[in-house]
């Protein structure tokens, strides 16, 4: 049984619509949230092995603006694509040709999670056309230089193994629950009891809906190999970064080198949260985003 999400009032409200579409050959699930004839769209993407439903306490606290927020190809209600790697160049285009599928290309914001700073950062870099461009808790960096590099490291021992075991047992041990709960033990920071409660479920429930062994495996490969910094100076648009000060992947001081590399861009920093700004401070992120949209 898993808590109730502590936003859940706060979406309760907001209208939702489901849809899909085929892109790369990927059958691509996506939620519209919002109004929709709103002034501003936002298109999200989410981080490495989560879905949509991560990003709604975040949605929650910005009612005027209509989002559309995908499942990755590979991750939660969207299958795989076929023809392309599920890494950032195959992300980054799969991003692109799924905005102008749409027919959002160059209207729609653009707002990543972790590893989906990177895509859409990669995608914004390549010509994804957007008015602006918002990354919350970027990967600014190489992850193994973080803070808990160690951390890391044994990620990286981990999914070696995972692609070195037979098909079944591989797979086993990506899904792992133990696993999973010790990953979200280490990234949570708040010390309020029923929070930490919900991300542990949302963690549960959310981090193991991957289609197969393959698609996780090279998203994480990119994951690790790949960092924002790679494509900030191509980046002309406006951009905010959400950056947190507890950031167990990113140290703070590599947020703001990242800053510098940005033709345009400012840096907001919450303090006393690590990786999961999403979880334990939508409403601060959602009122730095709200300042940085169009007017």
């Amino acid at each position: 049984m898993h808590d109730s999400s502590p936003y859940a009032a706060a979406l309760a409200d907001r209208p939702v619509r489901a849809g899909e579409i085929e892109v790369l050959g990927s059958t691509t699930r996506y939620w519209e949230y919002g109004p929709a004839d709103a002034a501003t769209t936002i298109v999200v993407v989410h981080g490495f092995r989560g879905e949509h439903h991560g990003l709604e306490p975040v949605i929650a606290y910005l009612p005027d603006v209509r989002f559309v927020a995908p499942d990755l190809p590979g991750f939660g209600e969207s299958t795989p694509m076929s023809g392309t790697r599920h890494d950032v160049p195959g992300y980054g285009r799969w991003l692109r040709d799924f905005v102008e599928a749409l027919g959002l290309t160059g209207r729609a914001v653009v707002l990543g999670h972790s590893f989906g700073s990177i895509v859409a950062s990669g995608a914004v870099a390549d010509g994804l056309a957007t008015p602006r461009l918002v990354l919350v808790n970027p990967i600014a960096a190489p992850a193994l230089a973080g803070p808990r590099g160690v951390l890391t490291r044994l990620a990286v021992l981990y999914y070696r193994i995972a692609a070195l075991l037979p098909e079944r047992l591989g797979f086993a041990l990506l899904r792992n629950r133990a696993i999973v709960r010790i990953m979200s033990v280490a990234m949570a920071k708040t010390r309020e009891p029923r929070l930490r409660r919900w991300i542990h479920g949302q963690h549960d429930r959310y981090f193991s809906r991957f289609a197969d062994r393959r698609v996780v495996l090279e998203a994480f490969r990119a994951s690790v190999s790949s960092d924002v910094s790679h494509f900030a100076a191509r980046i002309a648009v406006p951009t905010l970064l959400v950056a947190a000060d507890r950031d167990d992947i990113t140290p703070i001081e590599a947020q703001h080198a990242l800053l510098k590399r940005f033709p345009d861009a400012r840096l907001e920093v919450l303090t006393g949260v690590g990786h999961l700004i999403h979880y334990e401070k939508p409403v601060e992120a959602a009122h730095a985003i709200a300042e940085f949209l169009p007017s």
